[in-house]
């Protein structure tokens, strides 16, 4: 359980941060920078849910804010053992299937894609399209880290931003209220 009886530590105020085993690390190292990423993505999908007001997908969307947590502690747990444990939180294999299942489900709802997207439609879609682009965000930093890192964090972070991209289209009345790209069109 955690408890936070105050915010601010100082432990940082010398441009490091600590890691779950308790060593530090600079704020500018590549895995800060994935772990950042990974939260501005996570505050992304909040602005998401209250654009949606309560409409769908904001369950799912709200268990996969629990699951960016769990993401971000397992990106700030060093080593190369991503077995998870009572001690250690690490991203597992369902994480991932579930996120998949739900891309199929969704995928199922819509005709097949004529055009590529532009970013945009209703208010949530437009705001799931961005916290789509931040995860691919999320996604290349987590990539340029040069530590081992957890392979089923990497895949839900891919699979994220595909859920994220069919969401954002089941918004936009399944499909039919997408901004379609006019190649060209503005020559």
């Amino acid at each position: 359980m955690v408890r936070l009886n105050r915010i601010y530590t100082r432990t940082g105020d010398d441009g490091t941060t600590g890691l779950v085993d308790g060593s530090r690390v600079s704020k500018a190292d590549a895995l800060m920078a994935a772990i950042g990423d990974v939260d501005e993505a996570n505050s992304a999908i909040g602005v998401a849910i209250a654009a949606l007001a309560g409409a769908e997908p904001a369950t799912a969307l709200t268990r996969i804010q629990n699951d960016l947590f769990d993401l971000g502690a397992d990106l700030a747990t060093p080593g190369d053992d991503f077995a998870p444990s009572d001690m250690v939180l690490r991203v597992v294999p369902a994480q991932v299937a579930r996120l998949e299942g739900e891309i199929d489900a969704l995928t199922a709802t819509m005709p097949p894609l004529t055009s590529f997207i532009l970013p945009g439609g209703s208010g949530g879609a437009a705001a799931l399209h961005l916290a789509r682009a931040i995860v691919r965000r999320a996604e290349r930093s987590a990539v340029a880290v040069d530590t081992p890192l957890n392979p089923q964090a990497m895949s839900y972070l891919n699979r994220l931003s595909d859920y994220l991209f069919v969401a954002a289209r089941a918004v936009n009345q399944v499909g039919v209220g997408d901004v379609l790209w006019a190649p060209g069109a503005t020559r």
